[in-house]
């Protein structure tokens, strides 16, 4: 089965020709210029839709594709997740992670301490914060993204290795 990676969320419409407004959950906003099609998800179903126009109002996409073209059709895609194959995701550098890839990942310091599941990724203005739980009551453990922290992450092995800093815990 194909992965998909979310690049954004359909918030609502614009216009009455079927445009639609789209909160982009990607880095990278200027990439629904690059795509020729992209998959609608909605309600558990995913339809393909061929892109036709990208405009920009401030932080939303204005996606216009060729399959919709009445307000009214548009509406019914109001939150509908907009996915693209992993074929066309932007490529990763060096020491770089899809951010879905991290979720559920099982963290260890590196004396081989159990610290818990990566469950959430905060985002700041400087870096990421992973937050880690042993489990769901107890109460986070926030961990910087920086070289200093996370020495390995081993995608296959589903394992993060991570230096504490002191005052971390």
């Amino acid at each position: 089965m194909e992965k998909y990676f979310e690049i954004g969320k359909i918030t609502g419409t614009h216009g009455i020709r079927g445009t639609m407004r789209v909160f982009p959950t990607t880095q990278d906003p200027t990439r629904f210029e690059k795509l020729k099609e992209v998959t609608i998800e909605i309600r558990g179903k995913q339809e393909v839709f061929h892109v036709q126009k990208v405009a920009y109002q401030k932080n939303m996409i204005l996606l216009t594709v060729k399959e919709i073209n009445d307000i009214n059709v548009a509406e019914l895609y109001k939150n509908g997740r907009i996915l693209i194959p992993d074929a066309v995701a932007i490529p990763l550098e060096e020491d770089e992670y899809y951010t879905r890839d991290l979720y559920g990942l099982r963290v260890v310091t590196e004396e081989g301490e159990e610290l818990g599941e990566l469950v959430k990724i905060y985002e700041t203005g400087a870096n990421d914060v992973y937050a880690v739980k042993k489990d769901p009551q107890a109460k986070e453990l926030l961990i910087p993204a920086i070289k200093d922290c996370i020495l390995k992450v081993d995608i296959e092995a589903g394992v993060m290795t991570v230096h504490l800093l002191e005052g971390l815990r």
